[in-house]
């Protein structure tokens, strides 16, 4: 079997939930490998991404693994059978990986909540702040990866249908990423956008108590099972996702926590249109 060059993220987390349930049975690969009839170099490359596992090893795995999580074994039975070629495929070889990663992510989320500190979110950005947004970025890109990079956020925006809450702090809003103009316009979408039954958009102004627990950007991404959320970070040379149980429930309680302190959503309407009217 060829191996895969680059697994995706949705890929690679297939294989490291493989390898949890092994490491939670308390089995060696050369013993899940004796169990499967192949060798110990299989279950390495399946549990690294770089091959596939058919339906038919994943059920006899989970079985040998005592795993009883019915729901849990169907997802991951949905993500190995998965043959999905999405619209990112278009920009594969011209945009980095974690982009398309992201896009895959969108696709299967159930829900997404954000918390946002210093920039908008992408999934809520106008494309004028969008490309103020990348041309900040260091080293300075093209024009073509720029415009790349615009198109790819505002098709993500279009494909995008799961319930969304967001809570963006007051920093966030008032920070001129562009002009005064895009700004305003910025302001204006976000207002749009929350009225959309599925957007829920709260805000942390500068002077409401209990900011401290906010004091970090994240993405919540919701999975088909609790197990299989994920929390994407951004890094310096892209988005970062964290999965494992201990980070899940970690975010988790971040959200809610910050949630709680934050204005109600009409309050935060009303907020976010007196910062548009000082424009």
């Amino acid at each position: 079997m060829v191996l895969r060059r680059e697994p995706t993220a949705r890929q690679m987390r297939l294989a490291v939930e493989l390898r949890r349930l092994r490491d939670a049975a308390g089995l060696k690969a050369r013993e899940a490998a004796a169990l499967l009839g192949v060798s110990s170099v299989q279950i390495s490359h399946i549990e690294s991404g770089l091959t596939g596992v058919s339906e038919e090893r994943l059920r006899r795995l989970a079985s040998h693994y005592a795993c009883t999580d019915d729901e849990f074994i169907e997802a991951l039975v949905a993500i190995a059978t998965d043959r999905t070629q999405g619209w990112w495929e278009e920009y594969r070889g011209l945009l980095p990986t974690p982009f398309l990663d992201l896009s895959e992510l969108d696709h299967h989320a159930v829900f997404q909540q954000d918390v946002a500190i210093l920039y908008v979110p992408g999934l809520l950005q106008t494309e004028d702040y969008a490309r103020a947004v990348f041309s900040s970025r260091l080293p300075e890109l093209t024009a073509e990866e720029l415009e790349l990079r615009v198109r790819h956020r505002m098709a993500r925006q279009r494909k995008v249908t799961f319930p969304h809450k967001v809570v963006i702090h007051e920093a966030a809003l008032r920070i001129r990423v562009g002009d005064r103009a895009a700004t305003r316009v910025q302001l204006t979408q976000l207002l749009e956008l929350s009225d959309a039954d599925r957007i829920t958009l709260r805000v942390i102004p500068f002077d409401l108590d209990g900011f401290a627990r906010a004091s970090s950007t994240m993405t919540y991404v919701g999975g088909p099972v609790p197990k299989l959320d994920t929390v994407a970070r951004d890094a310096p040379h892209g988005s970062v996702f964290l999965d494992s149980e201990a980070q899940l429930n970690s975010y988790r309680t971040r959200f809610r926590k910050v949630e709680a302190v934050s204005l109600e959503p009409d309050r935060s309407r009303d907020f976010i249109h007196r910062l548009t009217k000082e424009l």
